[in-house]
C-alpha cells in the first residue's frame, strides 16, 4: 500500500493561492478554493487504495494568531468518511523540497512503508484512477512522476528515497528525474494533468471541469462547484482563451 502524503498550509486568507488572489478573485476566495481542493484530494486518497497522510506546516511557517493543525485538521476530518484512518503530522523543515525529504525518507526507512507519494491540494485533477495507476508503476519503477504543465508535478512517487536538496527545482519534473536516475532508479510517468497555482492555470482546469460534469464524468465536486459558483469562466477573446468571472457573490 502507497502511503500518499498530501502537504497541505493552513487554508487562510492571504497565505495559500498566492501567485492567484488578488485578481480574478480575492484573498478570502483564494482560501476557500485551496480549501475545496484539499478536501478533494484527501477525499481522492481515501477512496483509493492508500493510506492517507496530511501533513500540515509547523507553526512558526505560517502567520501570527493560526494553529496549522486545527486549520488543516477540521475540515479534512469532517469531509473525510472514516476520518479516523488518516493520519495528521506536522512537517519537517525549512524548504518544500526539505519537508518532502524529510516526510518520504522518515516513511521508507524508518516506518518500513513500501511506497510513498508526495502531493499538494493544488493537484486538483487527482483521483482514485491515477493514484491506483501510481501505485502500480511504483512495484517495478523507484520513482512515479505525473507532469504537470510547465515542468511541474501533480504527483511524485517513491519506493527509494533520492538527494531532496533543491529537488523541486524548476522544471520539477526534469529535477527529480535526473536525481531518481543518479540514485540508480527507474523513473516512469502518469499522464499529464493540471495544477491549479495561478490564472492560467484556470484556462487549463475550467474548461476540463466543466466539460467533464456535463459529460457525467468523475470531478472533484468542491472544486467544482466553488469555480462555478464564483462564475469562472473561458471565453474566445478574439481567437485568445481568456479567464472571466460572470458573476459577483454576494
Amino acid at each position: 500500500m502507497t502511503t500518499v502524503t498530501v502537504l497541505a498550509d493552513p487554508p487562510v486568507e492571504g497565505f495559500v493561492l498566492q501567485d492567484l488572489a488578488g485578481g480574478i478573485v480575492d484573498d478570502a476566495e483564494a482560501a476557500e478554493l485551496y480549501e475545496a481542493m484539499l478536501l478533494d484530494v484527501c477525499r481522492a486518497v481515501e477512496i483509493s487504495g492508500a493510506e492517507l497522510l496530511v501533513n500540515y506546516r509547523p507553526s512558526e511557517q505560517v502567520p501570527d494568531g493560526v494553529d496549522p493543525e486545527t486549520a488543516v485538521r477540521e475540515p479534512v476530518t469532517e469531509a473525510l468518511e472514516s476520518p479516523g484512518n488518516a493520519r495528521f503530522e506536522v512537517q519537517v523543515g525549512s524548504t518544500f523540497a526539505g519537508r518532502v525529504g524529510n516526510t518520504v525518507t522518515h516513511l521508507l526507512d524508518r516506518e518500513d512503508v513500501a511506497t510513498v507519494a508526495a502531493v499538494e491540494p493544488t493537484a486538483a485533477l487527482l483521483n482514485r484512477q491515477l493514484i491506483d495507476s501510481a501505485a502500480m508503476k511504483l512495484r517495478s519503477s523507484g520513482v512515479v512522476l505525473g507532469p504537470a504543465a510547465g515542468g511541474r508535478v501533480y504527483y511524485a512517487g517513491f519506493g527509494e528515497p533520492i538527494d531532496f536538496e533543491d529537488s523541486y527545482a524548476t522544471p520539477t519534473v526534469e529535477t527529480i528525474g535526473e536525481r531518481a536516475g543518479d540514485a540508480g532508479l527507474d523513473v516512469d510517468f502518469l499522464p499529464p494533468s493540471a495544477v491549479l497555482e495561478t490564472r492560467a492555470d484556470l484556462e487549463t482546469i475550467v474548461p476540463l471541469l466543466r466539460a467533464r460534469n456535463r459529460a457525467g464524468r468523475v470531478v472533484p465536486v468542491r472544486t467544482t462547484a466553488f469555480l462555478d459558483d464564483l462564475g469562472i469562466r473561458v471565453i474566445d477573446d478574439e481567437g485568445s482563451a481568456t479567464v472571466v468571472r460572470e458573476t459577483d457573490r454576494s
